[in-house]
């Protein structure tokens, strides 16, 4: 008998950030545009939307998780 198994594919970050205001990205990645993207970055546009009534525009918990283990983004650096 095999598992049931559903395997669900979300954006990617660059998909994701695709769908964001150019303007509050650059802003918030000022500085830094040759690095990695940083999950706390992640964050200021996640609360940016949520005070402008855009959470549908947030990524999911797993996309964030897919992004981290995925290497598509920092959680961190040294």
């Amino acid at each position: 008998m095999q598992p049931n198994i559903w395997l669900v594919m979300g954006r990617t970050y660059a998909e994701w950030e695709a769908t964001q205001d150019k303007a509050l990205v650059a802003k918030v990645r000022a500085g830094d545009e040759g690095n990695k993207v940083l999950l706390n970055q992640i964050n200021w546009i996640w609360v940016a939307n949520l005070m402008a009534n855009k959470a549908d525009l947030n990524p999911s918990s797993a996309e964030l998780l897919d992004w981290v283990t995925s290497g598509q983004i920092d959680a961190m650096r040294k």
